[in-house]
């Protein structure tokens, strides 16, 4: 199955703990993918992905914008390039820190039992 960014639903997540963030699915069971669920999500300015941990690990690729992944209550700046693995039990949450406007954009991979959450 394939298909382009521009035809895939946005949704918003809701406030609380979530801040300005908006997603899309680009991967999941929905087109056959039984192991992982690849999202995008979009974290406007001042916002920010909520602050948590889960027993599944999941992967991050900064796309566009930059900000800060706090792991285990310690801060590290992100960028476009930036990765991060998250293991296990890692209390875990990004946020955009930019002051211009611009979206701070990361793919984020889990197994399909921690696509939880999401409003499809």
């Amino acid at each position: 199955m394939q298909s382009h960014i521009d035809e895939t639903k946005i949704v918003t997540l809701p406030d609380g703990l979530y801040k300005n963030v908006k997603g899309q699915v680009l991967i999941s069971p929905a087109c056959g993918s039984e192991e992982n669920v690849l999202r995008l999500f979009h974290i406007a300015q001042d916002g920010y992905s909520a602050n948590h941990e889960h027993d599944y690990p999941h992967y991050v690729y900064v796309l566009e914008g930059e900000g800060y992944i706090e792991l285990n209550h310690e801060k590290f700046p992100i960028r476009a390039g930036s990765y991060a693995f998250v293991p296990n039990n890692v209390q875990h949450q990004l946020v955009n820190t930019t002051t211009t406007g611009q979206t701070l954009k990361f793919l984020c991979m889990v197994p399909v039992e921690g696509h939880k959450g999401f409003p499809e």
